[in-house]
């Protein structure tokens, strides 16, 4: 009682953070019964009879299943690779900034376009690459370079929804890495300063290894979703025209799911992106606590 008395507002915050992830988190979770029954409405979950593996097998014989797969994994690892570590590179890069007013002004700029939502965005990317009125086709004209339907061609397809995520997030990402820079030892860039270390020498001995467990964390993080594509961006980037390469799991998730009403064979297959994103977690966790000794890792 003591301790109750001695901490009750952390409790209290707790409390609220637990009922929040237990009926939206955890409550939900038995739901996923219906991937492994032919779910009915009129049955509700329990009522529905039990098919087993059945739509597990659909989803592996389906022909669609691996055109699916190849889009998302290309398109999630370029995000991985291009994406990801943009964001310690501008927060490394203004952390250098001497000029505190200029080093706000250009964080704030950054992080304005995480609050526009995708179909803003979206917008905005299809009319900036439009072939007759967009900005990207009349700077080309300048140089004598006819206009590109740069949306209608799919070789270009991964490499927009790559740069439109990096445009959105990269402020918004970054804070998470100004926080972590924030809280290096002064004294420490004080001792290499007096050891004659230039600033790469004090970014790549200091800031970066002083980063790397969030560094860890948050591509640990990352993979869980690894299967998953931003949906709210690709659905509305998306046209017939490119459907061969920038359909995902996702995408097809919605049509088949929400407009053909087959709530079974979607939470297989939901289910089976959870449990490859688990595998993908533990595997970089154990990968990253080897390679540091143990000294990273989220658990």
């Amino acid at each position: 009682m003591r301790t109750i008395r001695k901490h009750g507002e952390l409790l209290a915050l707790f409390l609220f953070a637990f009922a929040f992830f237990f009926v939206f988190k955890y409550g939900p979770l038995y739901g996923v019964l219906i991937a492994f029954k032919d779910f009915r409405v009129v049955d509700g979950i329990w009522g529905s009879p039990w098919v087993g593996f059945q739509h597990f097998d659909e989803l592996f014989q389906n022909s669609d299943f691996y055109r699916l797969l190849k889009n998302t994994l290309l398109l999630n690892l370029y995000l991985l690779l291009f994406a990801f570590p943009a964001p310690i590179v501008l927060a490394l890069m203004l952390n250098e900034v001497r000029s505190r007013y200029f080093q706000r002004f250009i964080q704030t700029t950054m992080y304005l376009p995480h609050f526009v939502s995708w179909v803003i965005m979206s917008g905005l990317v299809i009319y900036f690459l439009s072939p007759t009125s967009g900005v990207v086709a009349e700077i080309a004209s300048w140089f004598g370079q006819e206009p590109v339907f740069y949306m209608g061609k799919k070789e270009y397809f991964r490499p927009i929804v790559v740069v439109s995520a990096i445009l959105k997030d990269l402020g918004w990402g970054s804070i998470i890495y100004f926080a972590a820079l924030a809280g290096i030892n002064p004294e420490l860039q004080e001792s290499a300063v007096i050891d004659g270390a230039n600033r790469w020498q004090r970014i790549w001995k200091i800031n970066i290894p002083s980063i790397m467990p969030t560094i860890a964390i948050m591509f640990i993080l990352s993979l869980g979703g690894f299967l998953s594509a931003n949906f709210e961006q690709i659905i509305n980037l998306l046209n017939p025209v490119v459907v061969d390469t920038g359909d995902v799991i996702d995408t097809y998730v919605y049509r088949v799911g929400l407009q053909q009403f087959q709530y079974s064979y979607t939470a297989a297959i939901g289910l089976f992106k959870s449990l490859v994103g688990l595998l993908l977690i533990l595997g970089a966790n154990l990968t990253i606590r080897k390679l540091s000794k143990g000294e990273n890792g989220l658990w």
